[in-house]
Formats: structure tokens, sequence, C-alpha cells
């Protein structure tokens, strides 16, 4: 452990998620709504569809990939903060309480306007049909009040979301210079294949200045690099970057850093939700990492939580305790 206050602050895009399974799949016929499809939506389109359900059956949880990943290790006991973007609105609000339940504590900036939202409508063969209206949660107007976090953390976590634009793009960069000039680790998770596509050359400019720690899997690696061997795109990462998480899917997870090498496999379970996996993963890694554990003990913790994620419904797990007890399990 590091004389740091706190584990990991992380800057991420905040999305207040509301999920409902549903019994039925006849509001997608009458909203006309692509079943299993993210439709992107604005405030008004989001709120038409939200009040035709039951509020009482509809779950509210924090969201935002970055935001789960820090929640998580709230969860898990770890210290850390979380800046975002919020509405003064109730969801809003809920989204700073919930944050505070997990953590401790936040970093959120309430603003005006409405916070962003995703509207899950899971159907009864457990797909996925999404309205997403990113309100504020692009439009962080300042980190200046965020800066004392930073500096007194070991580590500045984000993911790749916040290069497709400003003023988030410009946030993530103002946040990552900071973070270099007072000897912070810095750590991203790229994100999303669709992202590294999006912005290959941006991407690749800001972990090679930047990051001392990258999560991705294959798909992402080769997208960067523009190698077709996953081997060979790792190579050329490991040029850029000093510590590479690589997620493989069903055959485990690999880290290279500083020449050493760790692997493991996954924890076999049936998936219910896989919908954070990776954002806790990252979770997982990064707790063991501010924790003096070794980088073996590190990415085994990193695929049981995400293991722990998929067997319920939500990207946090956020039963008492239980993160805390596959810590002590794991280690």
């Amino acid at each position: 452990m590091s004389g740091k206050k706190y584990a990991v602050a992380g800057l991420g895009n905040a999305l207040m998620d509301a999920l409902i399974v549903m019994d039925s799949d006849d509001l997608l016929g009458s909203e006309n709504l692509n079943k299993g499809i993210m439709h992107p939506v604005d405030h008004s389109r989001w709120m038409e569809v939200y009040e035709k359900l039951d509020a009482t059956e509809v779950v509210l949880q924090t969201g935002g990939s970055c935001a789960n990943t820090i929640a998580a290790m709230g969860l898990m006991g770890a210290k850390v903060s979380y800046c975002g973007h919020l509405g003064s609105d109730e969801f809003g609000d809920t989204y700073a309480q919930q944050f505070v339940e997990a953590c401790g504590e936040h970093s959120l900036v309430l603003g005006e306007g409405h916070t962003g939202k995703c509207l899950s409508l899971v159907s009864q063969d457990a797909e996925r049909t999404m309205l997403t209206d990113l309100g504020t949660s692009v439009m962080l107007p300042s980190i200046e009040h965020f800066k004392s976090v930073i500096s007194d953390s070991q580590i500045l976590y984000s993911t790749g979301y916040l290069l497709l634009g400003d003023p988030m793009k410009s946030r993530l960069i103002e946040a990552a210079e900071f973070a270099q000039s007072e000897g912070v680790t810095i750590a991203l998770d790229v994100a999303d294949p669709f992202v590294v596509k999006a912005v290959t050359d941006d991407m690749k400019s800001f972990i090679a200045k930047y990051c001392d720690v990258v999560f991705l899997n294959e798909e992402e690696a080769k997208a960067i690099t523009g190698s077709e061997e996953a081997t060979d795109a790792i190579e050329a990462l490991k040029g850029m970057c000093e510590t590479i998480v690589v997620k493989l899917g069903k055959k485990g997870a690999v880290v290279y850093s500083k020449g050493e090498i760790a692997e493991t496999g996954v924890k076999l379970v049936k998936p219910i939700d896989t919908t954070g996996a990776g954002d806790s993963f990252a979770a997982g890694f990064l707790y063991g990492f501010t924790h003096g554990y070794s980088l073996e003990q590190s990415v085994r913790l990193a695929t049981h939580v995400a293991a722990e994620t998929i067997i319920q419904v939500g990207a946090v797990v956020r039963i008492p305790n239980r993160l805390q007890e596959i810590v002590q399990e794991v280690i």
C-alpha cells in the first residue's frame, strides 16, 4: 500500500441504468423498438417509454463503464472516488446517493440539464433492448475540484469512451496531464472495438503518451495496432505501455508487465447477464494491483469478480459484503 488516500480515482460518463425484466415483448412492438438493439434517443423519447413502465418494477443503478468499475472497487472495500457529470434531477440525486452507499463519497458534479440514462428492457429470453440518452454525462465542465483526489490517488482510471469527442476528451487529457505531473499511475480500458476503430489514432497516441496500464481484448489489440495476429499486436503494445492486461474470454486472461507474465483461466459459471463483466474484471485487477498483490493474484481476482457479476442481473454485484468475501476467497 502507498501513502495515498485513494487507491483509484475514476473519470467517466455518469449514466443512470434503469433495468426492468418484462413479462412480454408487447411494449417493443408498440414502441417500434428493435429487440436486442441499443437505440440512441433524446430525453423526451426516453421518458416517453419509461413512463409506460411500472416504476415499482424498474431497478435503478449507477452506470457507465468507469462508474461500474469504481463502484465495484468501493464495494470490495477499496478507497475510491468517481468524477462524472449529472443533471439536477431525481436521477442525479439517486445516482449520487448510490455512490455514497458504494464508496462512502463521490466527486460527481451536478449541473443543469438531464442526467444521462440507459433504459434496459430485458425480455424473457434475456435479450436486452436499450434506449440511451447521454444527457449531461458528456458535458463535464471542469475537473479542477477533482485534481486534489487525483493527486492523492495511486491510479487515475478511465475508459476509451471519453476519447469519442469533446468536452470529455479534453477533460480526460487534462486529467492525464495532471496525473502524470503528479507521478500518478494512469490506467485505461479501451472500452470497445467500435471505440478503437472510431478513434484509432487518438487511442494509440493517448496510450503511448500517458498510459501505464491498459485493459483490452484480442480484437481491440489487433484494431489498435493493425496487426492480424493478437500475439503481434500485444508485442507492439508492450512498446507503448508498461502493463498490458489482455482479456481472452473463455480462455481467461494474461498480463504482461515489466517482463513478467501472469495468466489465469476463467471461473466456470452459467452466465445470466454479461453486462459489466469487463468493468468488474478491471475492478478486481485494480484492487489487487493497488493493494500489493502479485500480478497472478490480481488477474485471478479479476476473473472471479467478473464471474460473480455475470451470474446476476446488473453490472455491479451489490449483495452486501459479497465482493469483500471474494477478495478473501481468492487471495
